[in-house]
């Protein structure tokens, strides 16, 4: 088999498992996030993991790799979220590799030379290994087709890349191995007891009724209360915890200045494609002239029939009613105007139910070599021979190839083009050779299923861009703004000129876009380089804006001060004050009173009785999650008055009408499982965040990417 279509159908696994446990990071609900301000560090190093320094130009040529692995394996060009989530892969790929290679060293964790040998040799195969070897029909490895790989693995040069790509996915393969080990000890470690389980199932389904009175928060108007600065220091001291922020945050106001293209603009570009629409109209070659006129890069690959519903909508409804060579446009779609020509126009089948032997040209010794092969293995068919014996010996595609070369029943789009004009425009049993970008193929057509009317159509296009005067009026403007601009008179000087103030909030210095921008990175970039209340010195072109931001505020790495967290808990502390005026009001209902009727009528509110509240889910209906209430229930004794509670939506009072405890649990061991279970899938992240903590992770990738 092919070496490549092993390492490229492994690429996946690679980019994950490449460095240890990478997958681990991804089990955690966050991303690493750095803990330090970003200009610490020398202008080499791109973060520090237990004083362990990783280099940029090493962190740089791992994520060089892992884009271009990435780009293979989906077959998709990195936009700036792909970029950002492969960094945050190569991130994680160095995090995991040294967090856990120090705690497996210290524990002794190892994979052994016979055991790694094992892993590819013996009878105990890696999992993907195995998984990839293992014949789809008998669901056995298959041994041979394994040794043939390994062998072709061992006859390659010492410098062939492929063996390198072979020994790191290897690799990757151990490093999963050590790493499961200590998950496995973790997990061994976590014990549920029969009384956890009996507390748990009680929480879940001991019954509450009770009947409870309120004076709600909601019924002092926030403008009547007027929290002090103790209020904001004793809310603040008493969830200081709360305030404990990660990585370093950076928040920023700015202005914009159009530079989108004008009516004159789109009125000029529409005159070209008027052009263009005449000129292809009179064109005798559609794909010459689609190639030289076409500026999207899409519109000039090759042209396939399609069904209804398969163009977009303003063609879908127009090329399945007219004739061959209509020219339609010129139309606007997605930022481009474009005039599109029915090229070809058939009948044809809906679906196709075909197999294939797909022949390498890099291993075959070229394609004039392997058209000639495949030109053999036709006449072998011809002849009789079974093409699912023939696939199994020569495809290197063996994910179909284990299958006798069925690729099974597909659809127009399912397949590139030369591909898909040999199979829907041939007959049951006829069998054809084709070569695509994947190499080359001998197609045998099984059958042939439906019949709709399928269209091919190509498409010019003319991009609407903003004309130069556009662009320099915007400009103007924008460097006008600049000049007059400072910390001091941002806000005044955006009033005088009529400009609207953005505000982007607690902004993160690996952040690729913010609210209103969709490609922010030089502007972030310039927010964690520059001082509190600094104007950028310059206009960020993002999109068709130019952007000048002006920094705001800076919230360092650490426990916030209660300036900086002031206006966020605000609403909270106007609770508390409330909380304080309005527990007096019940405490002086609750006085003297013998009943909760009584309590009411003084408060002036109404009693709402409640039935199977259970403490597990402890909300009111109709009102919010009531966590101290509720909790207070539970510990309560039935036909007693309660004191005034303060909680989350207005204070409360209640009585207990009593509780419904549920039958006796038969066995703890149910309980305990799953329990267990969820213990297991949060001490995962849970582990991962200990070892961030304890190893002192430094992270200074906001000045380099």
């Amino acid at each position: 088999m092919g070496v490549m279509t092993f390492l490229r159908n492994r690429m996946g696994i690679i980019l994950v498992v490449l460095i240890g446990f990478a997958l681990f990071a991804f089990i955690a609900s966050e991303v690493v996030q750095y803990g330090r301000s970003f200009m610490s560090g020398d202008q080499t190093t791109i973060g520090e993991i237990g004083g362990e320094k990783i280099p940029y130009d090493e962190f740089n040529k791992r994520l060089d790799q892992n884009s271009k692995q990435y780009q293979q394996q989906f077959g998709q060009n990195l936009t700036p979220q792909l970029t950002a989530y492969v960094q945050n892969i190569t991130w994680n790929q160095f995090l995991t590799q040294t967090l856990l290679t120090k705690e497996e060293s210290k524990l002794g964790i190892t994979v052994g030379n016979d055991e790694s040998y094992n892993m590819t040799h013996g009878a105990n195969l890696d999992p993907e290994v195995a998984r990839y070897f293992t014949n789809q029909q008998t669901g056995q490895v298959d041994r041979d087709q394994l040794n043939r790989f390994l062998a072709s693995i061992k006859s390659l040069p010492a410098s062939d890349p492929t063996r390198a790509q072979w020994s790191l996915f290897l690799t990757g393969r151990i490093e999963a191995k050590r790493s499961e080990r200590y998950l496995s000890l973790v997990r061994n470690g976590l014990y549920v007891n029969s009384l956890d389980a009996k507390d748990d199932y009680e929480n879940k389904n001991k019954l509450a009724n009770f009947k409870y009175i309120a004076l709600p928060f909601s019924g002092v108007a926030d403008n009547k209360v007027n929290p002090t600065e103790s209020d904001y220091q004793a809310y603040y001291d008493e969830h200081k915890a709360q305030f404990k922020i990660p990585n370093e945050l950076r928040s920023f106001e700015y202005v914009t200045f159009n530079a989108a293209p004008s009516k004159e603009d789109s009125l000029a570009v529409k005159e070209q494609a008027d052009k263009l629409a005449a000129d292809f109209k009179a064109a005798k070659s559609d794909s010459d002239f689609v190639q030289i006129n076409a500026i999207d890069v899409a519109n000039k690959a090759e042209l396939k029939f399609q069904k209804k519903g398969q163009l977009e909508p303003k063609l879908d409804s127009v090329m399945f009613t007219v004739s061959k060579g209509f020219v339609y446009g010129p139309y606007l779609s997605n930022g481009s105007y474009k005039v599109s020509k029915l090229v070809d126009v058939q009948t044809g089948p809906d679906s196709v139910k075909a197999s294939h032997i797909l022949l390498n040209p890099a291993t075959e010794g070229g394609l004039p070599k392997t058209q000639a092969k495949a030109d053999s293995i036709k006449k072998l068919l011809v002849a009789g021979k079974s093409f699912a014996d023939l696939a199994k010996m020569y495809s290197v595609d063996k994910g179909s190839a284990d299958k006798g070369g069925s690729l099974g029943t597909f659809g127009r789009g399912a397949m590139v083009p030369v591909f898909e004009d040999a199979a829907f425009n041939g007959k049951p049993g006829e069998i054809k050779i084709v070569t695509s970008q994947f190499g080359v193929h001998i197609i045998k057509i099984e059958a042939l299923k439906g019949s709709a009317k399928v269209v091919k159509v190509a498409t010019v296009d003319r991009p609407l861009l903003a004309s130069s005067k556009t662009q320099s009026l915007a400009f103007g403007k924008a460097q006008s703004f600049l000049s007059n601009a400072n910390g001091d008179n941002f806000n005044a000087e955006a009033k005088k000129e009529g400009l609207v103030i953005k505000t982007a909030t607690d902004v993160d210095g690996l952040a690729m876009q913010t609210p209103g921008l969709d490609n922010a990175r030089e502007v972030v970039k310039w927010a964690f380089k520059a001082d509190k209340n600094a104007v950028s010195d310059k206009a960020f072109t993002v999109g068709t804006q130019y952007v000048i931001p002006h920094l705001t505020q800076v919230k360092p790495a650490g426990t916030l001060s209660l300036d900086l967290v002031k206006a966020q808990i605000k609403p909270a502390v106007i609770n508390q004050v409330k909380a304080k005026m309005l527990a007096e009001k019940m405490d002086a209902a609750l006085n003297g009173a013998s009943s909760i009727d009584q309590a009411a009528q003084k408060a002036g509110v109404q009693v709402v009785p409640l039935q199977n509240i259970v403490f597990a889910n402890p909300v009111l209906p109709g009102v919010a999650q009531e966590n101290k209430l509720v909790g207070s229930v539970f510990g309560s004794q039935p036909n007693k008055l309660s004191k005034t509670i303060k909680g989350d939506q207005g204070v409360y009072a209640f009585v207990v009408d009593g509780f419904t405890n549920p039958p006796a649990m038969t066995s703890a061991v149910r309980q305990r499982e799953q329990i267990q279970q969820a213990l297991i899938q949060r001490s995962e992240s849970q582990v991962f965040d200990a070892l961030k903590d304890k190893g002192n992770v430094k992270d200074y990738r906001a000045k380099f990417l």
